[in-house]
């Protein structure tokens, strides 16, 4: 691994948008979990292959997917509730970072505006953000709202908001995604795109500008460091 500054560490940005599941939180084997005990409920075998096209989806859309794969689209409500009500068992028993997410959310903590753009429901992602001891270095977290006319990824609207709720524009925001959905979503807002984790397949992965292998990797680290001036944070 090279720690030389690829062009989009080099780059002056103000704003910083984190994806949460996979990316902030290790909650995608909990909706694999989620959706394989889903499906067994109603005795049903996920097809093949399926956690690949089901990774970061909403879940509901998530819920319409397992249904429409097992030919079973008068289920697609029941999965859907049944798919939310045990991931919501397992993530609130086991919530774990992703390895580097402390570090690096830390480090730009009052350095730069910071949120999180999530397909999960809102009080998942704040509930987990609070147990890891993060949501104190988040100004603002968006999620689909329907009522808000904020679509699911890989829509773009929860990074078009996130951006502009940061006070700018989406061009001199970074999105860290670790889905092809979410990386998706966040190309459409027009921001820069930073890929961690295992590069998916596909020619969706060319969306992100630049693929780290984690959140601890030196050269994110290096540019955490020198990104911004450091603030403090807002009393609670």
């Amino acid at each position: 691994m090279t720690t030389t500054p690829h062009g989009l560490l080099a780059w002056s940005l103000e704003a910083v948008v984190f994806d949460c599941d996979g990316t902030l939180m290790d909650s995608e084997r909990h909706w694999q979990e989620a959706r394989s005990r889903a499906f067994r409920e109603y005795g049903l075998q996920p097809p093949p292959r399926f956690a690949e096209q089901a990774t970061g989806l909403h879940y509901e859309d998530c819920g319409r997917l397992m249904a429409r794969t097992v030919n079973k689209p008068e289920l697609a409500e029941d999965l859907t509730a049944a798919l939310l009500d045990h991931f919501l068992a397992l993530v609130t028993d086991d919530p774990v970072t992703m390895p580097g997410a402390v570090q690096l959310v830390r480090l730009l903590s009052g350095r730069l505006p910071l949120a999180v753009a999530s397909n999960c429901p809102r009080v998942v992602v704040e509930g987990s953000l609070e147990r890891a001891g993060l949501r104190a270095h988040f100004q603002h977290i968006v999620v689909p709202d329907t009522g808000d006319g904020v679509r699911p990824k890989p829509h773009p609207d929860t990074y078009a908001v996130a951006a502009r709720l940061c006070g700018v524009r989406p061009h001199r925001a970074l999105a860290i995604e670790d889905s092809l959905t979410g990386v998706e979503a966040a190309h459409r807002a027009g921001l820069r795109v930073l890929g961690v984790g295992p590069r998916p397949q596909g020619d969706g992965a060319t969306r992100a500008d630049l693929w780290l292998p984690a959140l601890h990797a030196p050269e994110l680290l290096t540019w955490a460091q020198s990104s911004g001036t450091p603030k403090p944070l807002p009393e609670s």
